[in-house]
């Protein structure tokens, strides 16, 4: 593909993810740019350089308002539709009727796409849609091939059976000739921007204020196989490239990560000593879920590039080097179970209003003693200003809500 040749649009564009891909997109030399994003949990602050360079069109809005998804797509060739009501595992799980307006948000901008003759849409899907019944025992040695997902579906919560109609409905487009399409299964996605209300930014943040005891969610036996961003960006720019039938590709790590080997590590490398606190009643999601990325090395030739540990020691130097640690002390507990824009909770039920009303944990003495002087070497850091102080301090030509 010609990206010189194409006008593309990131919904969500200023997200975690989103932003990134944006980022990667421009040394493509994308011809045009244009980014909606309501700035839910997005920020300015991820792309603000190329705002200020006038190499992006940005929109200020909300898809799920009538006409946005519309207007949005005019003249438009490619769409990355990253926009989700989504979190981490606290999120999804608690805010459930939040994520199920995932359902028409997806359709709104599917039909819009289809409407604008647009070319392709490549949608950011999720491993969330794997069926929770062959995720739970973590000794077993799983890998989940795309196969899998059903039938019988069984996602996990509203968040994944959205991300699974999205995926069905834009197969059903390309079979009608409507689009070209393809679903990226991202999983466990973590890296520099991230938000605290995901595992590893959790843990991070944890180390970041020094909380003892330090607190993990579920028994620590969980497997994961965290993803580090540029190889996520990678492999859905690949897909833009070589799938059009809307094949559905797992986005993943093979590394099999136990969440108590992760903190130890975040341990370590902080050089934070601290107890470890397991809370099985808070929220963890199925206990064993790890991608096969054998699709995706044979129709994209992906393969993930960055190891765990160093993806992980990169984001902490970013985090520990970006971050205020009396901001971080004041909104971690809401942060872990919200979505954060411009530095407030959009969650009132905290980590500590969970744990109230189930307050059953064990505490493991962790033994760790960490690396002091790459601890030293963390320290210098710089706050982090909201979306507000960013346009009062500069200016930023944007496309306002209902403009």
């Amino acid at each position: 593909m010609d990206w010189s040749q194409k006008k593309v649009l990131v919904t969500g564009g200023a997200s975690f993810i989103g932003s990134h891909l944006v980022d990667k997109l421009l040394t493509l030399g994308v011809r045009n740019l244009r980014i909606v994003d309501n700035l839910s949990s997005g920020r300015l602050d991820n792309i603000q350089n190329h705002l200020e360079n006038g190499r992006v069109e940005f929109w200020e809005d909300d898809l799920l308002k009538p006409g946005v998804a519309h207007d949005c797509m005019h003249d438009i060739d490619v769409v990355f539709h990253l926009a989700a009501d989504h979190g981490g595992r606290g999120y999804v799980e608690i805010h459930s009727a939040n994520c199920a307006a995932n359902f028409m948000m997806d359709g709104l901008v599917f039909t819009a796409a289809k409407e604008a003759a647009v070319e392709k849409v490549v949608f950011a899907s999720s491993g969330c849609i794997y069926p929770n019944y062959i995720q739970t025992d973590p000794n077993e040695i799983l890998y989940l091939t795309e196969g899998l997902a059903g039938p019988p579906y069984d996602s996990d919560d509203i968040y994944g059976w959205a991300k699974l109609m999205g995926e069905f409905t834009l197969k059903a487009f390309y079979k009608e000739g409507w689009l070209k399409t393809a679903s990226c299964r991202y999983f466990t996605v973590y890296g520099e921007r991230g938000i605290e209300n995901h595992a590893v930014m959790a843990m991070i943040a944890r180390a970041f204020v020094k909380q003892n005891p330090f607190a993990v969610w579920g028994t620590g036996e969980q497997i994961r196989n965290w993803t580090y961003i540029s190889d996520i960006v990678d492999g859905t720019i690949l897909a833009a490239e070589k799938i059009d039938d809307g094949t559905a590709v797992n986005l993943g790590t093979m590394e099999r990560i136990k969440v108590i080997d992760a903190v130890q590590e975040v341990l370590r490398y902080s050089g934070h000593q601290a107890d470890i606190e397991l809370h099985p009643e808070m929220p963890t999601g199925p206990y064993n879920r790890v991608a096969d990325n054998g699709l995706a090395k044979k129709l994209l030739g992906w393969s993930p590039k960055v190891s765990f540990k160093e993806g992980l020691h990169r984001t902490m130097d970013w985090y520990f080097r970006e971050k205020d640690v009396a901001e971080g002390k004041k909104n971690l507990p809401a942060m872990l179970t919200g979505r954060m824009a411009d530095g407030t909770a959009a969650s009132v039920k905290s980590e500590h209003a969970i744990r109230s009303s189930s307050p059953h944990h064990a505490v493991l003495r962790s033994g760790l003693h960490g690396d002091r002087a790459h601890h030293a070497r963390l320290g210098g850091r710089s706050q982090t200003l909201g979306v507000e102080d960013i346009r009062a301090r500069r200016k930023v030509s944007v496309r306002r809500k209902g403009s």
